[in-house]
C-alpha cells in the first residue's frame, strides 16, 4: 500500500488535522528507520500512516486499534502492517516481535513530544530546532504532560537506539516533511499541499 492509498483511508476516517499530521510524522519516522535497517520502506511507512486512522471512530482503549484492524484488512492492508499497528498499543496484548513493530512503538509518542516542542518555539518550526530543545522540555514534567516519556525511553531501548540519538533521528525525519506538518514557520494556511 503506497502513501496515497493510505492517505485515502486516513482522510475517510479522520477529520482532525492535528491527528492527520501526527500520523504523517510517524510515517516519516518509520520511513527513516526502514532506511536505517535496510528494510522495504513501504510497509513501515504504511504502519506509521495508518496506526491511528480509527481513533475518531474508536476513541477508547477497548476499541482502538483492535476494531480498526478488520477495516484495514477489508481495504487490502497487508497483515504484517495490521499486526504492527495492533502491537503499538500495549493493551491489545499483541507482543512486539519485529524491528518494524518496535520502531512504531518507539516513534509514536516521540513525534507528539517533538511537535509540542516546535509549537512553543518562536519560529513554530522544526527547521531551526535541535535535539537540545527537546532535551530541555523533556525535564519539565508539566510540559506536554500527556506524552508518556517512559514509553519513549522503553521504545528506544526496544529498538536498540540510545534515547537522544533516537530523538535526533525522528527530528530529522520530521524536519524532512516540516511543511506537511505545518511546522516550517509559515503562517497557518500556507502548508505544503501534500498533507491536504
Amino acid at each position: 500500500m503506497n502513501h496515497d492509498e493510505g492517505l485515502l483511508i486516513v482522510r475517510e476516517f479522520v477529520k482532525n488535522e492535528a491527528l492527520v499530521r501526527h500520523m504523517l510524522a510517524v510515517e516519516a519516522a518509520m520511513r527513516y528507520y526502514a532506511a536505517v535497517y535496510g528494510e522495504d520502506p513501504t510497509p513501515w511507512a504504511s504502519a506509521g500512516l495508518l496506526h491511528d486512522f480509527d481513533w475518531e471512530i474508536h476513541p477508547t482503549l477497548d476499541q482502538h486499534p483492535q476494531q480498526g484492524a478488520p477495516i484495514l484488512l477489508s481495504r487490502g492492508v497487508p497483515e504484517d502492517v495490521i499486526r504492527c499497528i495492533l502491537s503499538h498499543a500495549e493493551h491489545t496484548g499483541v507482543e512486539r516481535r519485529s524491528t518494524m513493530e518496535h520502531a512504531l512503538f518507539a516513534c509514536d509518542e516521540l513525534t507528539g513530544l517533538i511537535t509540542a516542542v516546535a509549537l512553543v518555539r518562536p519560529s513554530r518550526s522544526l527547521l531551526d530546532m535541535e535535539v537540545g530543545s527537546v532535551r530541555k522540555k523533556w525535564k519539565d514534567a508539566r510540559f506536554a504532560a500527556n506524552v508518556r516519556r517512559d514509553e519513549i525511553e522503553r521504545g528506544a531501548g526496544e529498538l536498540g537506539v540510545e534515547l537522544w540519538s533516537h530523538v535526533s533521528h525522528v527530528l530529522q525525519a520530521m524536519t524532512g516533511i516540516a511543511g506537511d506538518l505545518g511546522l516550517d514557520g509559515r503562517p497557518a494556511g500556507l502548508e505544503s499541499p501534500r498533507a491536504v
